[in-house]
């Protein structure tokens, strides 16, 4: 048989995607406490980050830390922006997807998916102590710490108080909160098909960037190392789909907990960026003749 005979522009079903989403997150949360690398090798890879920024002209983490660190009106709500826009902003343009985009849902949940476990890769391979865990001699200032009587957060950076034990601070590189951010965009430009949701589109990650630097939480090649796990992860999501028909296929019919969630690619769908072979830019495919 073949895969796209199992194909169908059914809406998956809710609680199958809540259930596949929270194993992935508890499967990445629980990677990184695990991965976790000794103290000595993630500050030799912060300060290897830093000089090699130096030498390209690439540290803006210097002043803009000092900018937030000077004026609280900029670096409380930075901060109030690091602890909680990642896990808000992302859960909203998934579900907004689940109902507005359906024919899209599929390949934006696993492009998501896909890059944020190419990034615990990133976590194992390369512990980076952040710039707000260097020695203060290297110029950096932890907002977090500095501003944490007016949140939620503790010395652990977005960790609620007295849970610092249950977080891997030295999974800074890549940056998943630029990673996500950029998603969020993408979909966001993509198929907001209104001004204001393409502002937005463009402004949640540059503003992104600019938190994650200004509150020393991570350097601009984090940055820029989020952004390339996204890029392979969108190459990625296409075979991580087919394989996922297929073995439907093989299996019979019967769903299986793999990345597409047991949910068939569907008609007219597409990932960002590969061609269309309709005209037609609706999400629903055009009847047959």
């Amino acid at each position: 048989m073949n895969p796209r005979a199992v194909r169908t522009g059914r809406r998956p079903r809710w609680w199958t995607e809540l259930l596949l989403i929270a194993v992935v997150y508890a499967a990445y949360s629980g990677g990184r406490l695990l991965v976790r690398g000794d103290t000595g090798t993630a500050v030799d890879h912060g300060l290897a980050i830093l000089r090699i920024e130096k030498l390209l002209h690439l540290n803006a983490e210097h002043p803009l830390n000092r900018l937030f660190t000077e004026t609280p009106a900029l670096g409380i709500p930075a901060d109030f922006a690091y602890a909680s826009l990642h896990y808000l902003v992302t859960p909203a343009v998934l579900i907004w997807l689940f109902h507005r985009r359906p024919g899209h849902y599929r390949a934006a949940r696993t492009w998501l998916m896909v890059s944020t476990l190419l990034g615990l890769v990133g976590f194992t391979l390369l512990p980076t102590c952040p710039p707000r865990l260097l020695d203060a001699s290297h110029g950096f200032v932890d907002t977090m710490a500095q501003f944490s009587s007016y949140g939620w957060w503790g010395a652990e950076a977005s960790a609620p108080r007295g849970m610092g034990a249950m977080t891997n601070q030295y999974a800074a590189m890549p940056s998943l909160h630029v990673g996500w951010a950029l998603w969020c965009g993408v979909m966001l430009w993509r198929y907001g098909r209104t001004p204001l949701f393409r502002a937005l589109g463009v402004a949640y990650p540059l503003l992104t960037v600019i938190v994650v630097m200004g509150t020393a939480n991570h350097y601009f090649l984090d940055a820029v190392a989020g952004a390339a796990v996204m890029g392979l992860g969108l190459l990625l999501a296409g075979p991580v789909t087919r394989c996922a028909d297929r073995l439907r296929v093989v299996s019979g019919g019967v769903r299986s907990p793999v990345v597409s969630g047991g949910c068939e690619t569907s008609a007219g769908e597409r990932f960002p960026g590969q061609r269309s072979s309709s005209a037609s830019a609706d999400d629903t495919p055009a009847p047959a003749r």
